[in-house]
């Protein structure tokens, strides 16, 4: 069997199926939230409800997509957490942010498989999941809280839209990076692989462990 990272068409494997399943799953999930969210935050927005079977059926399923979105947030955790821990690297990249944005690739530091911002992306989607949970269930069954304990109602008023919209600015930040920043990016979480030029040109760190891998394992 072959330990060569690169594949028989000539590419590299950056995702496996379940890591593709697994982001899609939380990917799709979180978008119903986002939108069902929008329309019960704001009357302005409560058309966005209609699309999708109206506000009865909208706040029935809002809280299990729920459930599903932090499921497959803490499964990208046990697949990816030690991946997205701060390196060295990271902190070269921060700095020179500048020029990532204008697509100076050339003065942007190799990054491994994850670079610093999406690293930061991540973190933030986890934490503002948990408290997105913690809050959300709190909604759910509100009358199970004692009116001794009804600070947490307060809390979970104001921490769920407050935690919704940070995501909110998060997922804007991920698909232009996916799409624009990285461009091919998106093309991985699709068919899973990437180009050796991708690969070298945004990831450089990561592919050459990859190649070191595979050398040792020959």
């Amino acid at each position: 069997m072959s330990t060569s990272p690169i594949l028989p068409n000539g590419r590299v494997l950056r995702y496996k199926f379940h890591e593709r399943l697994v982001h899609w799953l939380a990917a799709v999930s979180y978008i119903y939230l986002m939108l069902t969210g929008l329309a019960f935050w704001s009357p302005w927005l409560f058309w966005i409800a209609v699309l999708f079977g109206g506000a009865t059926v909208s706040r029935e399923l809002h809280p299990w997509a729920g459930l599903i979105f932090v499921a497959a947030t803490l499964v990208m955790y046990e697949m990816w957490g030690r991946q997205m821990r701060e390196t060295e690297s990271d902190k070269e990249f921060w700095r020179a942010v500048p020029h990532y944005i204008r697509n100076e690739d050339e003065l942007v530091p190799s990054a491994d498989r994850f670079n610093a911002g999406q690293k930061f992306l991540f973190w933030g989607f986890f934490w503002c999941g948990i408290l997105l949970l913690l809050s959300g269930l709190i909604l759910w069954f509100t009358h199970l809280v004692p009116w001794n304990l009804r600070y947490l109602r307060y809390f979970a008023v104001i921490v769920h839209p407050a935690a919704a919209l940070l995501t909110i600015g998060l997922f804007i930040i991920h698909v232009y990076m996916g799409t624009a920043m990285e461009r091919g990016a998106f093309g991985s979480v699709i068919r899973g692989d990437v180009s050796v030029g991708w690969a070298k040109r945004y990831h450089r760190i990561w592919y050459e462990d990859l190649l070191r891998d595979a050398a040792a394992r020959k």
